[in-house]
């Protein structure tokens, strides 16, 4: 009886690790029916599951809204880049002229 139980957890943790993978390497695409199956899921089970507020959001997650490009505060090229004017005591030098220190 013991081996069953053992194998079972055993058989939950790969399934776990494996839905992992795919939400966090997969297309997103498929992350966001994933979540959005998951939500319908959670939306469905009875209340005194007390899954309402995990069903919303995964709803808002798999709505697709962008994130920045650091995942952070959404707010990565948005709004037009300030114009740096270029230094006035810059020095461009060629690669193939920079020597090697000896």
């Amino acid at each position: 009886m013991n081996n069953i139980i053992d194998y079972s957890l055993v058989a939950l943790a790969l399934l776990a690790s494996a839905g992992y993978v795919l939400l966090a390497l997969g297309p997103r695409s498929l992350r966001r029916r994933l979540l959005a199956a998951l939500s319908r899921v959670a939306a469905r089970a009875p209340a005194a599951f007390g899954l309402r507020r995990i069903a919303e959001r995964l709803a808002v997650a798999s709505a697709g809204k962008a994130h920045g490009a650091c995942g952070g505060c959404d707010d990565c090229g948005s709004g037009q880049a300030a114009a740096k004017p270029p230094a006035d005591g810059e020095v461009r030098v060629p690669v193939a002229k920079i020597g090697r220190r000896a």
